[in-house]
Order: structure tokens, then sequence, then C-alpha cells
């Protein structure tokens, strides 16, 4: 029987994981681990048990693994380098999420408090799907994407993998975000955007490139 988390990350963000596995009630007991061990010995109301390097440690069949970390790319190499050593992953919902039955939400992936994931979507792997944000039907989001708060996706939009959408955005339907791009904070995406992109504004313009 699963009941023990141990994540990745003692961040704000990774405040939030841990609050939502709290919440979800599938574990007995949640702890941290991070580079700044021993230094960092607590997150909030949890223990910093050891340091990230230590998962070896850690690994049991009681035992699940998030890596709590908000820029994709470093959340994409820890997350191979856990696989690497046969981790089992998390994936954590909040209970306050919609997430439709119809939907697929990859492995180690984040759904936060009052997300909407709607019918026929797909969250990839190691993806984040932040406070009260929302994905429409038949959208597909790729691996280790963040979908920051209060971001608002309509009807198939495809969001590439690594890609960061900032807060308080919106895409309209149909729209394909390229790989490894980033979408400003506020901004309003009306027509697709090229892999390795930095866009902003409404509506959302190139600014430059993320290589």
């Amino acid at each position: 029987m699963i009941n023990k988390l141990i994540i990745i990350g003692a961040s704000g963000h990774g405040k939030v994981a841990a609050d939502c596995a709290q919440a979800s009630r599938r574990f007995s007991d949640i702890h941290f681990l991070d580079q700044a061990y021993p230094q960092q010995k607590h997150n909030a109301h949890w223990e910093v048990v050891g340091h990230a390097d230590d998962v070896a440690n850690y690994i049991a069949s009681d035992t699940l693994f998030f890596v709590a970390i908000g820029n994709n790319a470093i959340r994409a190499r820890v997350s191979a380098e856990l696989h690497a050593l046969h981790c089992s992953f998390a994936t954590l919902i909040h209970p306050s999420a919609q997430v439709s039955k119809h939907s697929e939400v990859g492995v180690g992936s984040l759904i936060c408090a009052n997300a909407t994931v709607n019918i026929a979507s797909k969250i990839g792997q190691g993806s984040i799907i932040n406070t009260a944000s929302s994905v429409d039907h038949d959208c597909e989001i790729g691996d280790f994407v963040h979908i920051a708060p209060g971001t608002h996706l309509a009807g198939n939009v495809t969001v590439d993998e690594q890609s960061f959408i900032g807060i308080g955005s919106a895409i309209i339907q149909g729209c394909i975000v390229g790989r490894h791009s980033v979408v400003g904070a506020g901004s309003t995406v009306l027509s697709n955007i090229a892999p390795h992109t930095v866009v902003a504004g409404s509506p959302a313009k190139k600014i430059n490139n993320n290589n």
C-alpha cells in the first residue's frame, strides 16, 4: 500500500504540492528532500528530511515521489534522474479541481486548487495546471509544461513540451504553442506561436527567442 510521499524541492511551489497532497488524504506521511538541507529543515508544516541527492535512500514499495520544481527544464531533468533510479511518481490533483473523467493526466503532474481540465483533454507528464486555471475540451498539454494561475485555454489548444504560459493569460481556440516557448503574464494569444519563442501583450507578439 502506498502511503508515503517524498517531494523534491522545498520551495513555495513545494508547499502548494504538499498542501494538495495533504488535501487529497492519500498519504499518511509527506516529507521533503532539498539541496538546502541541512540548513533548511522545514517547509511550512512539513519536514525536510534529507538532501535532494539522497533520493536512493528513500526508495521503498510504500513511497511515491513528486518533483516540485517550477522551472520546466530542471523539473524534466530531475524527473529523468528519478526515473533512472526506478522511483515511482505521484500525480497530485487537489479535491477542488474539476477534472473530467474523460480527460487524461500524465504521471507526475499537479492539478492545483480550483483548476479545470475539461473533456477529452490530455495533460502530459510532469506538468503543472496551476491555481484556478482552465484547460477546455480537446486540449493537448505536453510534458513538463507550466500553465500559471488564472490562465484560460479555449478548446483544441495545443501547448507543446516545456512551455510556460504566464499568469492570467488567455489562448483562443485552436492555437498551437510550440515547444519551449514562453507566453508573458496577462497575454492574449490569437495565433500560433513558433517553438522557442517568447511572446507578450494583447494581442501577443514575439519579443524574443527562448533558446
